[in-house]
């Protein structure tokens, strides 16, 4: 069993918080999302300014990510291992069910598509690699925020301004979302029918892992689902748990 260090526990809480945030936040939101003492939270984030993986606004009174975190993102990015180590369980995915799927992180609050698979025959869809769409219209970003803590996702959408359409349909409000993000939890899975792209539906699980805030999903024309939505929502679920155990999953 692996020794708890909680300085250094608190320090990547921290680090994952701010990661999660539009913009730069004050320490006591910090405090209260991550239920720490406040004199705690600025004595890390004083320290994680002094290594640069913070930096603090005092005009603002708000703290957020510095460039040391920023280079450690960019090794990240430049080893590709979620991608890596994703990449031949979704394919085996698209080749167990004919559709096509993708895989998204949460970036602020949007979904950040890293990996896709079409399907042979299927058409292109606008969740290609490299591609931000809004998480609160997408499977893909409902499932990951319906496993963050309540404080965080009020945090990303305080109100209505945060909110955005594409097709005209989705939440519009904090409260609408939380309903939307109670039912998925509720399931197991999340889903969204044409508030991407009209005429295309959804579904998304969460991958269960410490390290990245991601999700499996798959995509289809209406109608032309190849199978019965609840062995599409298995198939996904059975994928993102492989890619979580890959990643060394919680």
């Amino acid at each position: 069993m692996p020794r708890a260090v909680p300085a250094a526990t608190a320090t990547l809480r921290v680090l994952r918080f701010l990661s999660g945030q539009p913009v730069p936040v004050p320490a006591a939101r910090i405090a209260t999302a991550l239920g720490l003492p406040r004199s705690t939270t600025y004595h890390l984030l004083a320290a994680m300014a002094e290594e640069s993986f913070v930096v603090h606004y005092p005009e603002d009174r708000c703290w957020g990510i510095g460039v040391g975190a920023w280079e450690v993102g960019h090794a990240f990015a430049q080893q590709e291992p979620l991608a890596r180590l994703a990449r031949v369980p979704l394919a085996r995915l698209v080749d167990g069910v004919g559709l096509s799927a993708h895989l998204a992180v949460l970036h602020g609050a949007d979904v950040l598509y890293v990996l896709e698979e079409r399907a042979p025959g299927r058409p292109p869809l606008v969740t290609d690699v490299g591609v931000r769409l809004p998480a609160h219209l997408t499977a893909s970003g409902r499932a990951i925020l319906a496993a963050l803590p309540p404080a965080q996702v009020r945090a990303l959408y305080p109100g209505a301004a945060a909110f955005v359409s594409r097709t005209g349909r989705g939440p519009t409000t904090p409260s609408a979302l939380r309903a939307v993000l109670a039912a998925s939890r509720q399931r197991g899975w999340s889903v969204e029918d044409g508030e991407v792209t009209e005429g295309f539906t959804s579904v998304a699980v969460a991958v269960p892992a410490r390290t990245v805030r991601a999700s499996v999903a798959l995509t289809w024309e209406a109608g032309r689902a190849a199978t019965t939505e609840a062995d599409l929502v298995g198939a996904v679920r059975r994928t993102a748990a492989a890619i979580g155990a890959r990643l060394g999953g919680g």
